[in-house]
């Protein structure tokens, strides 16, 4: 459970030498599900060779237009999304792009290609339980038994998010120092697995992405329902990194940088969960469209 300050050092050197957007995740007890091919790698960078982004209407939804050109996807498909306020926030990502064209910052066009696309070939089953997955290897789930410092600030800041979702959900998920993690019962799957089927292929395309950066099913419950915002999810997500920082301190700009990544892309995940969910039954927010200051990081993108 333990990383010593050469082990501190180690990934952050790492993460140096690593391209933008190739984070490595930081290590954690018992074993971790492999994260599915969910998403296109997107190029790095390439010269911006258009001067205005514009949306329109078609007959399959929105689409997204470069000067005179039509986006498509990396399967040549047109670019359509279902709404306008997610053809908006495209073309406001592509809108803020420079001289230079970033891809790796474009976190929502890279899940519309994903769900146009699908590359994986997933059904909406499989999406489902692939987010449900990570109960078994959740973040706030597993606990420290020392030092002391650690398990009280595990308990007080992990406690009452689970408690709350325990409430929430009507289902019993606990926490565990077992290298095993804690036991979650059938039923708590189940309910959960009943929940995400009230949302559509997009939204759990969106889903099952920001449970991934957080390594966190609990977390990300939290941000669809609107109980966490992006920032307070992400702190609690980092629970542990951000007591390691305070113990032995900043790694340079390693750890900044990689906080400001993981919020850019919790916060695009969450919004195109909101986004693309309109007509979702459960969540008790319909149509109501979370907030983004505070969300963005500035220069993310």
């Amino acid at each position: 459970m333990w990383r010593s300050c050469l082990r501190l050092r180690d990934a952050g050197c790492r993460l140096l030498t690593q391209p933008r957007g190739a984070l490595a995740a930081p290590a954690r007890p018992g074993p971790t599900p492999q994260a599915p091919a969910r998403a296109y790698a997107p190029p790095t960078e390439r010269k911006r060779f258009y001067q205005n982004v514009s949306i329109t209407q078609g007959e399959g939804g929105f689409e997204i237009n470069l000067d005179h050109r039509k986006l498509k996807t990396p399967q040549a498909k047109l670019f359509t999304v279902p709404s306008e306020a997610l053809a908006i926030a495209v073309a406001t990502e592509w809108d803020s792009q420079q001289d230079t064209i970033k891809f790796y910052t474009m976190h929502l066009t890279t899940l519309c290609n994903t769900s146009l696309d699908n590359p994986t070939q997933r059904n909406k089953d499989q999406l489902i339980r692939a987010a449900v997955k990570f109960l078994d290897t959740d973040t706030i789930c597993y606990r420290v038994e020392e030092p002391a410092t650690l398990v009280e600030l595990q308990k007080n800041e992990w406690d009452p998010i689970i408690e709350w979702a325990e409430k929430r959900y009507d289902v019993e998920i606990g926490s565990s120092t077992s290298i095993m993690g804690p036991s979650i019962p059938a039923r708590t799957r189940e309910v959960l697995i009943s929940h995400l089927a009230s949302y559509n292929m997009w939204a759990l395309q969106g889903i099952e992405f920001v449970v991934t950066q957080l390594k966190s099913m609990v977390l990300t419950l939290g941000l669809m329902d609107l109980h966490l915002t992006v920032e307070q999810a992400v702190l609690l997500s980092r629970l542990e990194e951000e007591y390691q920082i305070q113990k032995w301190g900043n790694i340079e700009w390693a750890h900044d940088y990689e906080l400001q990544e993981l919020r850019a892309r919790t916060a695009a995940g969450t919004l195109f969960i909101h986004l693309c969910s309109e007509s979702t039954t459960n969540t008790g927010h319909q149509g109501k469209l979370p907030t983004l200051h505070g969300w963005w990081p500035a220069g993310a993108g």
